[in-house]
């Protein structure tokens, strides 16, 4: 059986290799404001209600999608995230002027300002797709999005959203010391509500989360998680995936939906708030390729991103002699700081630890 999956982790290994130098772009992230109302104990982009960074004007952004245009783009997804992205009041507009120029959008939020009559503007803008948080049970998810009316919202929004057979829904959870023991109970309320999809975070020494020691799994939790996460797979009553952020070793396959594949830069990209042209939102800003406000878009995408398409670069540091890295590549680029040749974290290593 190892055989069998080391020859399917080969070839998907000359897949990924093949999809970096095609570099055809599926996720464009829309980083439209930085402002939030809340203020999450482990937000990676240090999000506030009132932000010293002003909300992207929607014609700069229109403008982005514009150049792209110019090439096929019906497969493409403008994911629009932030900060909160219903903080802005044009966001319906916003999205209704997205789908005019041929593209599918959809939003990340944390649920807090949605409601009916918001959903029906969005659905009526042409929204297609919704993530939500949800982070535990009460008192957990309230001490993780630090607002005591987090946890009620979330899950209203998640009972709206279930209703919209049309609405590509899905459910993420950024799994920690607290709602580790929780997991059980977060999937039953999920089920019962319908959810259909489930992504399991583990969270990045990033942002607020740096240093907080409640965030970060040890290696054995780290191990049960990924237990937890193949048992409800082979259960099969929801399509439950460990997400992107890393490589997880024996557990390829299992807790996921395939192997992994850090996408950023070679199916994802994204205009951040200020301009900048990047992949993920969370990696390292240092790792920008350019600025819409004197660059074309289009122009960058097709020729800069190195470090996302050859991977070969970033084996340096604790990735150098690892014999999983051909198979890893480096981890996730989120995982990332420019001029530092170690990964922040890695899933490999501690997994191999305990």
């Amino acid at each position: 059986m190892n055989i069998v999956k080391n020859i399917r982790k080969g070839l998907f290994r000359i897949f990924k290799e093949e999809e970096a130098k095609v570099h055809t772009l599926r996720y464009l992230f829309w980083e439209c404001t930085l402002r939030c109302n809340l203020s999450c104990i482990h937000c990676g982009s240090d999000c506030k209600r009132e932000s010293d960074v002003p909300d992207m004007p929607m014609p700069n952004f229109l403008r982005v999608l514009d150049e792209i245009n110019s090439q096929p783009h019906e497969l493409i997804t403008v994911v629009i995230t932030g900060g909160e992205p219903l903080m802005r009041n044009d966001l319906e507009l916003c999205g209704k002027e997205i789908r005019k120029r041929g593209f599918r959008w959809s939003i990340v939020t944390n649920g807090l300002l949605y409601s009916q009559e918001r959903q029906q503007a969005l659905l009526n803008a042409g929204m297609g797709a919704l993530t939500l948080s949800f982070d535990g049970l009460y008192h957990t998810h309230t001490w993780l999005r630090s607002h005591k009316a987090s946890w009620e919202a979330a899950l209203h929004a998640m009972q709206l959203a279930v209703r919209v057979p049309r609405i590509a829904f899905d459910v993420v959870t950024c799994v920690n010391k607290k709602n580790f023991s929780e997991l059980e109970a977060i999937y039953n309320i999920l089920l019962e509500n319908g959810v259909k999809a489930w992504r399991l975070f583990t969270i990045a020494p990033i942002g607020r989360a740096k240093g907080n020691e409640d965030l970060h799994l040890s290696g054995q939790e780290l191990h049960m998680l990924m237990h937890f996460i193949a048992d409800k797979k082979r259960i099969g009553n929801m399509n439950v995936n460990f997400s992107c952020e890393g490589y997880v070793s024996e557990y390829e396959e299992n807790v996921r939906d395939g192997f992994f594949f850090c996408r950023a830069g070679i199916h994802i990209g994204s205009v951040l708030v200020n301009g900048d042209i990047a992949a993920c939102p969370n990696i390292d800003h240092n790792f920008a390729q350019g600025n819409i406000y004197h660059d074309h878009f289009m122009d960058v995408w097709n020729n800069r991103y190195e470090t996302f398409r050859n991977r070969k670069l970033l084996k340096t540091g604790i990735c150098e002699h690892c014999k999983e890295f051909s198979f890893c590549q480096g981890n996730g680029m989120h995982l990332r700081e420019a001029g530092n040749p170690d990964v922040l974290h890695c899933h490999h290593q501690l997994l191999n630890q305990s």
